[in-house]
Order: C-alpha cells, then sequence, then structure tokens
C-alpha cells in the first residue's frame, strides 16, 4: 500500500494539482491587496470618503467607532463592507481567471482529427477497414 500511494504522489498530475493550488492561493492574495489596496480606496473616495472595510452592523444594539473597537470588545456583527471587498475580489479574480483560461486555449495546438479508420462496404453496408480490397461480410469487391 505504501508503495502504491508512493507512485500516487509521484504522478505528474499530482504535482501539477499542489502547484496550481499553491499558485492559485499566493494569485489570490495578490487580487485580495489589489482590491483592498488599489481599487477599493478610489471606490470609496467616489461615495464620499466611504471605506467599505470599516463597514459593519453591530448585533449588540451598542455604537462601535471602528472596526478595531468592535473586534476589542468581541461583539457580534454583520461585517458587509468586508463582503462587499471579498465579492469583488472574487469578481476580479474570476475574470483573470477567465483571460488566462482563454489565453491558454488560443495558444494550445489544437489536434488535428485522425483520418476514418473504417469505411461503409457499398454492397451490404457493414464497417470494414479502410484498407480493405474485399468486403469480409459479403464479398463484394467494389469496396
Amino acid at each position: 500500500m505504501l508503495e502504491e500511494f508512493k507512485k500516487f504522489l509521484i504522478k505528474g498530475n499530482m504535482v501539477d494539482m499542489a502547484v496550481g493550488f499553491i499558485f492559485g492561493g499566493a494569485f489570490a492574495t495578490v487580487i485580495k491587496s489589489l482590491v483592498a489596496n488599489v481599487i477599493m480606496p478610489p471606490v470609496g473616495l467616489l461615495l464620499g470618503g466611504v471605506d467599505f472595510s470599516q463597514l459593519f452592523i453591530a448585533l449588540d444594539g451598542k455604537e462601535y467607532a471602528t472596526m478595531a473597537a468592535l473586534d476589542k470588545a468581541a461583539a457580534p456583527a454583520i461585517k458587509y463592507g468586508q463582503f462587499i471587498n471579498d465579492t469583488i475580489s472574487f469578481l476580479i479574480l474570476g475574470f483573470v481567471m477567465f483571460m488566462m483560461v482563454r489565453a491558454y486555449n488560443r495558444l494550445k495546438e489544437e489536434e488535428p482529427e485522425a483520418a476514418p479508420a473504417e469505411k461503409t462496404c457499398a454492397n451490404c453496408a457493414m464497417k470494414i477497414p479502410v484498407d480493405a480490397k474485399v468486403c469480409g461480410y459479403c464479398g463484394n469487391t467494389e469496396v
């Protein structure tokens, strides 16, 4: 069983998948930083100085001036501003991944279609090899 597990881990697909997960995690971190530090500040400025990451509704009925004060009090809250940031991150990440897959598909060589391996006998309508000179089913020589 240990030998079989070793073969499973060493297979090329498993290594490719692991690299993909690691790269995907790092890429998601970059996109999250892009949204939080580059995209959302100008959007917030255009909307009157709103910092989306600081938008929340405290569920304990008390008022908190900042997210830090809310977290310090360990109060339950709906952090809808963070949800907005995460949704925008997801949409940007999805778009970038779509563009990458689209570019990859355009670069990938299309495999030529294989020539047919069989033909149909004109006499009995059975499938026979393309190279056949005589139909093996009916003996027709005009194939």
